[in-house]
């Protein structure tokens, strides 16, 4: 089965206006209310999938980007590596939240990877 897209992520420099915007103008869930203040968009039980809106690191830039779910983050990450692709975070854990990881493709978009359970 094709690994799915789980989640997406919306960074910015000036996150509650950002978070407001997205809020204001699509009717959007969002809970801050977790150990590291980030904006959690509730998916829709009929269409959607959830995701994020948070800010960059002091060192990023704003972007967008998507997760990928699949069983065996550094088996991805590996594979990733020998197509061309970069490891940017290794395998992290949040405890309690999510195990993740992130990668350029050939062309330099960001991508997540989410361990599934």
């Amino acid at each position: 089965m094709p690994a799915p897209v789980v989640h997406f992520e919306i960074l910015g420099k000036n996150v509650k206006e950002l978070q407001k915007f997205y809020k204001d103008i699509f009717d959007w869930s969002i809970m801050t209310n977790n150990p590291i203040n980030y904006g959690l968009v509730e998916a829709s039980e009929e269409k959607g999938i959830g995701g994020g809106i948070t800010s960059p690191k002091e060192d990023e830039e704003n972007y967008v980007t998507i997760y990928i779910e699949v069983d065996d983050i550094q088996a991805y990450l590996d594979k990733i590596n020998e197509a061309g692709g970069e490891t940017i975070v290794p395998v992290t854990e949040i405890p309690g939240m999510v195990t993740f990881a992130m990668f350029l493709d050939p062309e330099g978009n960001k991508i997540g990877l989410i361990q599934s359970d």
